[in-house]
């Protein structure tokens, strides 16, 4: 019997929407491997592998244990980059080729990049797993190239369980004052991207662990989104290097421009600029740091063994805009070299239900040297061992309540400086002329 046509249509769709739902799947499913430890597509190099990637994806790019020597460009959507453990072996190691980094791109501002992973204009990128390392870069000291590690430029994704580590020019000891080695670099011009880096190790850079940067051209200038969670991020001074002279002043984390986000249970060390004084400006290393960007949370992090703990910082005198309305709440910071724990150089912040132990200049400083200082709110902190527990500025409308303070020469003190009375008389000790701490600018050079 001859079959009703509308059936037969019937039949036929289904049969056109099984075959493409089937190429869906096919497509979705797409796993390729870099190395020999399976026996799927495989590829020699990472690059090749994110070359033969579809353009919108999804690929999952599966790198067997064992180096890579090279830098790889990612453009491309929903790529993941994984490592792959093969038996009792694990890490999957992204070097700088045999004849080191060299400029594989510029950043928002056309400065030169030399990236060992470059994710450029993408979307849905992940990576986990990996560990990038710059040993043996062969950067020669000051030349206008950003060594970074991992660097996301307008681009969307994750950077997961990754080991980021030794971003520092090869020939440290006279790299001069250069503001070179990112680890992990998140910059947009946009605001459209969102980046999330958490439970990654990060050490041994030469500047900064962890940098957001949004245009940097005014208050309201969009920046990118990120969530910093649960990382490890150690700086130099964790080796004894960054106690050399010359030398640059580190950040663990640096958040600005207009980048925007939380930051959250992160452990943050090390970060020291061993030649800087009291009475030095513009060079001193911090644990976080955020610059000219409002809004941001910070919670539930562990900050030891900085010049500055945490910060943030107004800079509308050079056009970049306001730090202000940060929420700094139950962070634990420790150790604090030369400077504040805690040094809120912007307006209308939030300072609650810290604990702030063995700070060398104040606990909390409501910090007026960047024209703001006012209307901020300062509650429930627990201070042990300052100079002064809360460093009261000149500015008004600050409310200041409820903080026990244990061992400080003084719980609160007016103005914007505090020498210890020891070094008071015994002359060791200058004042700042004016409050600097060190970021990362990449502004056209």
């Amino acid at each position: 019997m001859t079959q009703p046509l509308q059936s037969t249509r019937a039949v036929g769709i289904a049969l056109v929407l099984s075959i493409c739902l089937a190429g869906s799947l096919a497509q979705a499913k797409k796993t390729v491997y870099v190395g020999t430890c399976h026996t799927g597509t495989h590829y020699s190099t990472i690059q090749a592998a994110v070359n033969a990637a579809s353009a919108n994806g999804p690929t999952t790019i599966n790198v067997c244990p064992g180096s890579y020597p090279e830098q790889v460009i990612i453009s491309k959507n929903k790529v993941t980059l994984a490592g792959y453990a093969s038996g009792a072996s694990d890490a999957s190691v992204v070097l700088p080729p045999a004849g080191g980094l060299v400029q594989n791109g510029s950043d928002i501002f056309g400065n030169p990049v030399a990236a060992q992973i470059f994710i450029q204009n993408a979307t849905g990128l992940s990576i986990k797993n990996m560990v990038i390392d710059a040993t043996g870069n062969d950067l020669a000291p000051c030349v206008p190239v950003t060594m970074e590690g991992v660097y996301f430029q307008n681009s969307s994704g994750t950077l997961t369980d990754s080991v980021i580590r030794n971003q520092y020019q090869t020939d440290y000891a006279d790299y001069g004052v250069c503001q070179n080695g990112l680890a992990v670099n998140v910059e947009s011009l946009t605001g459209s991207s969102a980046v999330t880096v958490s439970n990654n190790a990060i050490r041994a850079y030469q500047k900064n662990g962890v940098t957001a940067t949004g245009a940097a051209t005014g208050p309201g200038s969009p920046g990118p989104v990120v969530q910093i969670l649960s990382n490890y991020i150690v700086g130099l001074a964790a080796t004894g290097m960054n106690w050399l002279t010359p030398g640059a002043a580190e950040n663990g984390i640096q958040v600005g421009f207009g980048a925007s986000g939380k930051i959250l249970s992160n452990t943050v060390s090390d970060n020291i600029w061993g030649p800087d004084t009291i009475g030095d400006s513009g060079d001193a290393a911090s644990g976080i740091l955020i610059y000219a960007s409002p809004g941001f949370t910070l919670m539930h992090n562990n900050i030891n063994s900085a010049q500055f703990g945490i910060l943030a910082v107004t800079d509308t005198a050079d056009g970049y805009g306001t730090a202000d309305n940060t929420i700094v709440e139950s962070n634990n910071i420790s150790g604090t070299q030369i400077f504040d724990g805690i040094d809120m150089c912007s307006s209308s912040n939030t300072v609650e239900s810290n604990v702030v132990s063995g700070s060398a200049e104040s606990a909390i400083h409501l910090d007026d040297t960047c024209g703001s200082g006012n209307n901020n709110t300062v509650k429930t902190n627990t201070i042990t061992e300052a100079c002064a527990g809360v460093l009261l500025g000149t500015g008004t409308g600050n409310s200041v309540s409820g903080n026990p303070t244990y061992g400080a020469d003084f719980s609160t003190l007016a103005g914007d400086t505090c020498t210890p009375p020891q070094a008071a008389k015994s002359g060791s000790a200058k004042k700042p002329a004016r409050f600097h701490p060190s970021p990362y600018k990449p502004m056209k050079r």
